[in-house]
């Protein structure tokens, strides 16, 4: 699956662009001046698998808060100004990237002068698009719409040129899944920064989760994208559970199971769902790049499982365990998922010591 050549940038140590695997962002939701909340919140997304996480500077006493918070995070930290420039200029001295919003920082010169700041600390900048605040002058020209953005992006790109700047990534942002995916289609070919995805506003878990498997996963599969964020109100593990099952099912990150399961119908003779919690419970730890199959009836269970490198192939009261194609046990209801694993861990240890 082709990908779009860009130019690559790094935050903190986090290749973004060009060849890096497409990495995955957050943002803490705590006041960033609570350090310990704030610090909290990182650690969790660390664990979770994040690689990049995001800090809102509001006042001085975030810039205080965040300059602690840095010496202690173990994820990049790109600080997300608003509106006030000279907080982007405080920061630059010890985060690792800046993101503003064009439409609200000010003038030319302010743009110039944080500019001049990531310059000397060698830091890049994403330029933050959103269709809800376009400048004027775009959105007087176009409206919130598709041309307002692009034409926002590419006006913010070349001011950052004018002042010699490249280090950038670019994200077109909007609450509406079409009007995003359209903008980046449209910058996609004009432009070579490493783009950031997004849909912003997305909502709760399950409407952020629909938005973004569509826009992102839809812009992945056609070769866009360098980074991203699933935006869920308050849910900071989930952002990255549903931005990694994304880059998996998209065939972009190979990374953990690829769980096949059946619907259930009348034609189920097992309990499938007790059995599908229990191997989602006991393998989310696994990042080696595996299919499993667990199929509730023999309708399909047997096709399935010989295209799995690990699988159940439920029947009535009893079952198959399946390894690579080829049946390895035979076994009761009730003995089958304790085999399953017992395989798939023996699986993992010889595909490791090769």
């Amino acid at each position: 699956m082709q990908r779009y050549n860009t130019k690559q940038i790094k935050v903190g140590k986090v290749a973004i662009g060009g060849d890096a695997p497409i990495s995955v962002q957050s943002m803490t939701f705590s006041k960033t001046r609570d350090v310990k909340a704030t610090l909290e919140q990182i650690q969790r997304l660390y664990f979770a698998g994040c690689d990049i996480v995001r800090c809102a500077v509001f006042n001085k006493e975030d810039i205080t808060g965040l300059e602690q918070i840095k010496k202690e995070s173990p994820l990049p930290i790109v600080a997300d100004i608003h509106f006030n420039y000279a907080y982007a200029l405080a920061v630059a001295k010890f985060v690792d990237a800046i993101r503003i919003n064009p439409g609200n920082i000010g003038g030319k010169d302010r743009i110039k002068a944080v500019v001049e700041a990531c310059k000397e600390h060698s830091i890049p900048i994403r330029i933050g698009v959103n269709s809800g605040s376009l400048e004027e002058q775009f959105e007087k020209a176009h409206g919130r719409s598709v041309k307002g953005m692009v034409e926002s992006a590419l006006y913010n790109i070349r001011l950052l040129e004018e002042f010699d700047f490249t280090d950038i990534a670019v994200s077109l942002k909007s609450s509406d899944v079409p009007k995003t995916m359209e903008a980046y289609r449209a910058l996609r070919p004009l432009v070579d920064y490493p783009f950031h995805l997004g849909v912003t506003e997305a909502g709760t878990t399950f409407h952020a989760t629909i938005k973004s498997a569509i826009a992102l996963g839809g812009l992945l599969l056609e070769g866009i994208g360098d980074t991203m964020r699933v935006s869920i109100t308050g849910e900071l593990e989930e952002e990255i559970k549903v931005a990694k099952a994304i880059l998996q099912d998209t065939g972009r990150q190979k990374s953990g199971l690829n769980i096949i399961s059946c619907p259930t119908c009348g034609r189920l003779q097992s309990d499938l769902m007790k059995a599908i919690k229990i191997v989602e419970e006991k393998t989310k730890h696994i990042t080696m790049p595996l299919n499993v199959s667990v199929m509730g009836c023999v309708v399909n269970a047997i096709g399935e499982a010989k295209g799995a490198d690990v699988a159940i192939a439920f029947g009535k009261g009893n079952g198959l365990v399946m390894r690579n194609g080829e049946v390895v046990a035979k076994l009761k209801e009730s003995e089958l998922v304790d085999r399953f694993l017992a395989e798939l861990e023996d699986e993992i240890k010889l595909r490791q010591s090769k």
